[in-house]
């Protein structure tokens, strides 16, 4: 999987790396020349006391260092360009694929996953990326070169490299391989502790509200120390690599003095010869050193290149339609015809065989018990999933066969919990409606009841909105999510029990409000309270996933037993 990875997201950066390959084998070829080159001053110059030759050599090897230096800077800086080049087109990938991901992909994965995947995964594969184009890429040509050049300088102690290189690479590769499955581990591990900070953090003022501090500390000491016990075991294997390839360069040294010495002494070899042959040998060694280095970060990029793939192969199951509907015979209108869904590996289904409709200009509340499926619903007519049987029809089209823009652009969702994006209350309420002008955003909060804060807070419409929206209460970031709705001016409104934070005046002058703005679109609101529903059109009473009841709420309340008992609950709830 890491080879498809690169090959496909390196595709774009073939001329590049072509000329990276030119760069890294020039710079080689020139770091091969120099022992060459010092061979000749040795024997040529300093042994017979030629200062001329040794000068004019050693002008030469100094131009050919800085063409070594000069092509290695140029291999670096492009190599760092085509590596981060890389991270960058991976990570816009896997955000493009998450962000088209149903609820269900997402609950699959888990946010904590994800965000490692598209952050630290994608960064262990671009280091790789980034190691190989400057450390591994001029290996090949180092090793090749090197043997020849070698070769040259004296064939009678060759055989020490073919003994040497290959204790060396079956050491490397022994630690290499009892390193892939602590990678693994490793960022699993991460995962976790991402989980529990993402908890921690999002949860704060539950965990202090309980007096949890020391469970939760107690919780991520434990994941960090999963964490750390899994880096050290492969820190310590990995500690193995440098003394190993220290022992073998260092012993390979001495046997080469040791044979190269005896050969001086018969007369076969001379001294500059056996100082180049050294310098080939260590070159050598080291090159085959940086390559399994390399080759060492290779089995953590593979682990993160198959859970980069894992996100990228893997489909979305609300999928767009091949043909899509691009027009709506009927605005305004939802229809949900037996629908069925059933959440992945549940028992039973959560809902099944739910049937209703409402038009333009009509308010249809569902209300029913805690894990009824009012939520679902409204998931299912936004298509935030899909239905596992019957249909929910928008506009007289089903959403299955809508193009996605078309069916989010008519459709105003304000979810049950809602979220505001870090920036300003404009850019908030622009989030549907980028080109909505003041007046429409004044409109819109006044609707809301959101007016009144907005005008106290600094800046007004410029006034900073934290991430979440932390620095508003619960009731102000509710009634902002429902201004952001109302600017789009969609022809669906879903309220997803959105009213739930607003006090009892709030919520009649809201209601109030809403009807003469919502007049020409359809209405669907999810409520717990009565009060919040009891006027609208049409009531949708769902008890375990069914309709149990459907009419106004005085119809209801002859006909419909759940109903009834629900208005009584909560008349008993406000006499207490």
């Amino acid at each position: 999987m890491l080879v498809r990875l690169l090959r496909t997201h390196l595709r774009p950066y073939r001329r590049l790396l072509l000329v990276l390959v030119g760069l890294q084998a020039v710079q080689a070829i020139a770091s091969l020349y120099l022992p060459y080159l010092n061979a000749d001053v040795i024997d040529k110059g300093v042994m017979r006391g030629d200062t001329g030759y040794i000068w004019h050599t050693g002008g030469l090897m100094l131009a050919v260092t800085v063409v070594q230096l000069t092509f290695a800077v140029l291999a670096v800086y492009l190599a760092s360009k085509m590596a981060m080049s890389f991270g960058r087109d991976v990570r816009d990938a896997l955000f493009h694929r998450v962000t088209g991901f149903s609820a269900r992909e997402v609950n699959r994965f888990g946010a904590p996953s994800l965000i490692t995947r598209i952050t630290n995964d994608v960064q262990q594969v671009q280091m790789l990326v980034m190691m190989f184009a400057t450390f591994a890429l001029a290996a090949p040509v180092t090793v090749v070169g090197g043997t020849v050049m070698a070769l040259r300088q004296d064939s009678g102690l060759v055989w020490l490299l073919f003994v040497s290189m290959p204790i060396l690479v079956l050491a490397l590769t022994a630690v290499v391989s009892r390193m892939v499955p602590q990678f693994r581990v490793m960022q699993e591990r991460i995962d976790g502790i991402n989980r529990v900070l993402r908890e921690q953090i999002t949860g704060i003022r539950v965990v202090r509200a309980f007096v949890r501090e020391r469970q939760e500390t107690q919780r991520f000491s434990g994941a960090n120390a999963e964490l750390t016990a899994t880096s050290l075991a492969a820190g310590r294997i990995m500690a193995f690599m440098f003394p190993i390839v220290t022992l073998v360069i260092n012993g390979s040294s001495v046997a080469v003095i040791w044979f190269g010495g005896n050969r001086i002494a018969a007369g076969t070899l001379t001294i500059g010869s056996l100082i180049a042959f050294l310098s080939y040998f260590v070159l050598i060694l080291m090159s085959v050193m940086m390559a399994t280095f390399v080759a060492s970060m290779a089995p953590r990029a593979a682990v993160c290149a198959d859970r980069i793939a894992e996100v990228l192969n893997t489909d979305s199951s609300v999928w767009a339609p091949v043909s899509p509907v691009q027009g709506l015979t009927t605005l305004g209108s939802v229809e949900f015809s037996h629908v069925t869904f059933r959440y992945p590996g549940a028992e039973a289904p959560v809902l099944c065989d739910v049937s209703f409709s409402t038009t333009a200009g009509r308010t249809t509340a569902i209300i029913g018990s805690t894990g009824a499926g009012k939520t679902t619903l409204v998931n299912l007519a936004a298509r935030l999933f899909d239905t596992d049987g019957g249909g929910v029809l928008l506009g007289g089209a089903d959403v299955r066969t809508i193009a996605p823009d078309l069916l989010w652009n008519r459709i105003g969702l304000i979810p049950q919990k809602p979220y505001l994006f870090s920036g300003t209350v404009r850019s908030n309420l622009q989030y549907g409606k980028p080109d909505a002008t003041d007046e429409e955003l004044w409109a819109a909060l006044g609707v809301a009841q959101a007016s009144d804060f907005v005008a106290a807070m600094p800046g007004g419409l410029d006034a900073a909105i934290e991430q979440g929206g932390s620095n508003v209460s619960g009731g102000q970031r509710q009634r902002l999510a429902i201004a952001r709705a109302l600017v789009r001016r969609p022809d669906v409104y879903l309220f997803d029990d959105s009213f739930s934070a607003l006090d009892v005046a709030t919520d009649a002058r809201l209601r109030a409000a809403l009807a003469p703005y919502t007049r020409e679109a359809a209405v669907i609101i999810v409520g717990q309270r009565v009060a919040t529903i009891r006027h609208a059109d049409q009531i949708v009473v769902l008890e375990d996933g069914t309709v149990v009841g459907l009419g106004t709420h005085d119809e209801l309340l002859d006909g419909c037993p759940t109903y009834r008992e629900i208005v009584e609950s909560q008349r008993q709830e406000e006499a207490a």
